[in-house]
């Protein structure tokens, strides 16, 4: 396959919509009930409608977005912010360095970003013809997209927001109300609620909301609950960062953590957060990110983006590394990385013959790609033995197109709590791009996926409409007797993010690797917000540091390479 090389003129084209939307639109889903219930209630001067706990009346969607909370304020946005300035600030490098990176997930285009920012030439290969890695998806014959993931942006993202800003594209967002909606197993079609009041600072609004709700935990419950905690709040970093040998169930076992708290909220959180169960997940990952959700007002707020993630997040970077004098190649896999004799690498080797040479070489593929590229004489090095525990999770995202628009249903991410599926949501309904005001597009996370990677489509596809049939009693049937399927897609991803079981941090490598300008980048690398786009973001800015740090260094190294080159005679 041809290596295509990214312009704005061949890739900046008009995104599809199958609705038009004005620029001025803003958009939000509620429900309006042909009925005398009494549940509207008026909040920032719009129109907030809250669904009954039960099924009454007849519903009709009406899409309208929430206003952007006010992030820039907090401590964690403000460093993350200062961070991004030193690369924009740097001194201009006298000659800028050429750096080789792989893989064009966020992770890559991060490091890209910021190293262009900086005053660098980065050159970024992604195998494949598309951009984004994890959040990569894919336009069908009909033109509807359907992605790796279904991705959602929290408040408590730092980087990844400073990131639309830099790019101008934070309208890109579009805001949800500021709650957490789990389905109820044992009341088929049901939901309950946490809804964090925007009036109360964090925590007391995350507390409420969780106070508020009675119906996944009894009073004792939560006190229990709250006890178990409390080491964690009164400890703080070094208590959480000690968890991380047990899993979830033995975390509350220890702690006299009723075992219907792990049934009723953290098999949705671990399944959500790592598409794992808890009796496989590392505490650590939950004590994170509640402590991310808890400490700041917005934290847990949620945003879906307006449309595809290749062209809406991923071309603006792209665009903007070329602008500052970068390259961005697709279809450039990688086949070898070939050594110098003193085992620093001389070159990237890609699967059509050609090389791809610089000052600085960097690996932003998964942890699993690059332990299959790791040369042989680096595997015994403690740094590269450790990535050997690192092993990416299964996961399958489905979407199902269906003849008629689904009722029983929120403009929101949903936890099922279902035993195959972790999160999903109706697209057609929570982004612009997919907007259908006559038929439903759901997209779902089929997770833990391991027993079902090797399954056929059609197997995964009987097994969530079982699921659905439970979630949609009046709306679907497993048998397609009430909604149809008019089509569906689903995407395997065999190794996703790393597997965050017990005793996986010490084996998280930092970015900067004992091989001389050779650099890693990946949610899997030390950083504080494990396995998430907001990690791979965070990881490709401490690896663009490290290069911009070790430029003296690097500068002579390809100075003495080039004077020790033979002179042809």
């Amino acid at each position: 396959m041809d290596i295509q090389f990214i312009s704005a003129t061949n890739l900046n084209g008009a995104i599809h919509r199958r609705y038009n939307w004005g620029p001025n639109a803003v958009q939000r889903c509620g429900y309006s009930f042909e009925s005398s219930i009494p549940n509207l209630k008026i909040t920032d001067s719009s129109l907030k409608c809250r669904k009954s706990s039960y099924r009454a009346g007849r519903l009709q969607v009406v899409c309208r977005d929430f206003p952007r909370p006010e992030l820039e304020n907090t401590i964690n946005f403000l460093e993350a912010a200062q961070f991004s300035s030193v690369f924009r600030s740097s001194p201009r490098p006298s000659k800028p360095l050429q750096v080789v990176i792989a893989g064009a997930g966020l992770a890559g285009l991060s490091v890209a970003k910021y190293l262009a920012d900086a005053g660098h030439r980065p050159i970024l290969l992604e195998a494949r013809d598309v951009l984004g890695g994890k959040v990569a998806a894919w336009k069908d014959e009909d033109g509807d997209w359907y992605e790796t993931g279904l991705h959602i942006f929290f408040g408590a993202y730092p980087n990844v927001q400073n990131l639309f800003g830099e790019l101008g594209i934070n309208d890109r967002l579009q805001w949800k109300e500021h709650s957490m909606i789990f389905a109820m197993p044992n009341k088929p079609g049901e939901f309950s609620r946490f809804d964090f009041p925007e009036s109360l600072p964090a925590p007391i609004n995350g507390i409420w909301a969780i106070l508020r709700n009675n119906e996944m935990l009894t009073w004792p419950e939560k006190v229990k609950f709250a006890i178990g905690l409390l080491p964690a709040m009164v400890g703080g970093q070094p208590y959480v960062e000690a968890q991380d040998g047990l899993t979830v169930s033995e975390w509350m076992k220890k702690q006299g953590v009723p075992d219907r708290v792990n049934d009723e909220v953290f098999i949705a959180m671990s399944k959500a957060l790592n598409f794992i169960n808890p009796d496989e997940l590392s505490m650590q990952c939950i004590l994170i990110a509640l402590n991310r959700f808890l400490q700041e007002k917005h934290g847990s707020k949620m945003a879906f983006l307006d449309g595809n993630p290749p062209e809406r997040l991923c071309m603006p970077i792209c665009e903007h590394i070329q602008s500052l004098g970068g390259e961005v190649r697709l279809n450039s896999r990688i086949q070898k990385i070939e050594l110098n004799s003193d085992c620093t690498v001389k070159q990237f080797v890609l699967t059509n013959g050609s090389v791809v040479t610089g000052d600085a070489f960097v690996f932003a593929t998964p942890v699993d790609i690059l332990k299959l590229l790791l040369p042989e004489e680096w595997r015994e090095i403690s740094y590269f033995k450790k990535l050997e525990k690192l092993v990416g999770v299964p996961v399958i995202n489905v979407h199902i197109w269906f003849d008629r628009k689904l009722k029983n249903t929120y403009d929101h991410l949903l936890f099922s709590r279902s035993p195959l599926l972790s999160v999903y949501a109706d697209m057609s309904v929570a982004c612009k791009e997919y907007y259908d005001p006559n038929r439903s597009m759901l997209e779902l996370v089929f997770a833990p996926a391991e027993e079902w990677i090797s399954r056929s489509d059609a197997d995964i596809i009987d097994a969530t409409m079982q699921e659905l049939a439970k979630l949609f009693p009046d709306e679907i049937a497993a048998d397609q007797s009430k909604a149809k399927i008019l089509k569906y897609k689903v995407v395997k991803t065999p190794r996703s993010v790393y597997k965050t079981v017990p005793n996986c941090e010490p084996c998280r490598p930092l970015q900067r690797s004992p091989i001389e300008g050779f650099y890693l980048a990946g949610d899997y690398t030390k950083q504080k917000y494990l396995a998430s786009m907001e990690g791979a973001v965070l990881s490709g800015k401490l690896c663009a540091q490290s290069i911009v740090q070790d430029y003296d260094l690097l500068a002579a190294r390809s100075q003495n390479a080039r004077t020790e080159l033979p002179v042809a005679l």
